[in-house]
């Protein structure tokens, strides 16, 4: 690349890179030739000058954010190719083009070797959120990118960066339309339907990672009473009843996620006895609820966004989790989740140990959960593997 921005890295801080991890950190850099902006394309060198990699320049302790390992130009074709390859993993797992579900995540960041992208697809919208001012750059590309692949099933391409953009840069970020006519759709998920907001919705419109879980959990369900809790729009609550649940109860402290819930158990023609919601904080509501649920659904929001936050969210884990657990029906089962990226797998199981230690109640792993299969995580960078859960059995 003619006229590039070169980062050269301190000696022996190649090697996490000639090992495929997708990150630098400021740290590791001896110094910069060139003046980049953040957002710029950069070369990486070893301290020897040995080229390395391409990525995107930012400002923070991640300073780079790797796209290749290979000498390439970053120009149409090799994104065209990037995300031709990200569609072609989601046919071959039977995601894409599967009338049965017409929801998922067609990038996944580091895990599909985009850093900063995320695009889920919701039945004919696509949905990016950046979390780079590199991929914040590209997005006309990224858009034309995505026309070109889904051609006459693309309907519209929205922006939702807002939040999740980096502040330094001093970019008024807003949420967009980039293309098309966006309006409410609905999505189709292993034959359950959901309605899809992806203007005022959480994440991108919904929580995509937990189809598999949600799958899982309606096998178990067969007359039994069900507690959702942090329903959210309902999804785990959906997939109970179509499992024939006796009864499903869903609690979320947000009274627009109850009425969207609301919404969704009218859209898969559940009966009105079976289901019944709850506007409450979730702590507040498990502490009195009488043994009468054969299994609880613990999602909450992410406690801990930031390392700094990690004590009080390993806390707050032991807490609802024990509270669940003194609940529940004795031969009951607990689907309980963290899906904060800075809460480790061994973190997780250690808070949840905990509380079942106070309970002094006998409790085994029936399941060990993830991520689904759209959602991959690179092996060189494990720290994508973001979504930790657990399904255990309570004497």
């Amino acid at each position: 690349m003619e006229n590039s921005i070169k980062i050269i890295l301190k000696k022996g801080k190649e090697q996490a890179v000639k090992r495929l991890h997708p990150w630098i950190f400021s740290g590791a850099i001896r110094k910069i030739i060139g003046n980049p902006a953040e957002g710029d394309v950069v070369e990486v060198f070893s301290d020897q000058e040995e080229w390395l990699a391409l990525g995107h320049y930012q400002i923070g302790s991640i300073a780079v954010r790797i796209f290749s390992f290979r000498q390439v130009e970053p120009d149409d074709l090799f994104w065209e190719d990037k995300i031709g390859d990200a569609y072609r993993l989601r046919l071959q797992l039977g995601l894409a083009d599967n009338p049965v579900t017409t929801v998922y995540r067609l990038v996944n960041a580091e895990g599909d070797g985009m850093p900063g992208l995320i695009i889920d697809y919701y039945n004919g919208i696509a949905v990016l959120q950046m979390h780079s001012i590199g991929m914040y750059k590209i997005r006309s590309q990224l858009t034309e990118i995505l026309k070109k692949l889904y051609g006459k099933k693309l309907t519209a391409v929205f922006d939702k960066s807002e939040s999740t953009i980096p502040h330094k840069a001093g970019l008024e970020v807003k949420n967009e339309l980039l293309w098309g006519e966006l309006e409410h759709t609905t999505v189709t998920e292993n034959n359950c339907f959901f309605y899809v907001d992806v203007k005022e919705g959480q994440k991108t419109g919904f929580f995509i990672d937990q189809r598999d879980n949600r799958n899982l959990l309606s096998a178990y369900c067969l007359r039994k009473n069900v507690l959702n809790v942090f329903s959210y729009t309902g999804g785990f609550s959906v997939y109970a009843a179509r499992g024939n649940a006796s009864l499903v109860h869903s609690v979320d402290s947000s009274a627009a996620a109850i009425e969207m819930t609301g919404r969704n158990i009218s859209l898969n023609q559940i009966p009105e006895n079976i289901h019944q919601s709850f506007c409450a904080d979730a702590f507040a509501f498990l502490k009195d609820i009488n043994n009468q649920y054969d299994i609880i659904i613990l999602d909450p929001p992410a406690f801990a966004k930031h390392q700094n936050a990690l004590k009080n969210a390993l806390q707050a884990y032991k807490r609802i989790n024990q509270l669940a657990m003194e609940q529940l029906k004795p031969g009951g089962l607990l689907f309980t989740f963290s899906c904060s990226q800075v809460v480790t797998r061994e973190d997780f199981r250690k808070s949840v140990f905990a509380a079942a230690a106070n309970t002094r109640r006998s409790v085994g792993i029936l399941h060990q959960l993830t991520q689904p299969a759209d959602h991959p995580v690179s092996i060189y960078h494990p720290e994508g593997e973001y979504l930790k859960g657990l399904v255990l059995h309570v004497s």
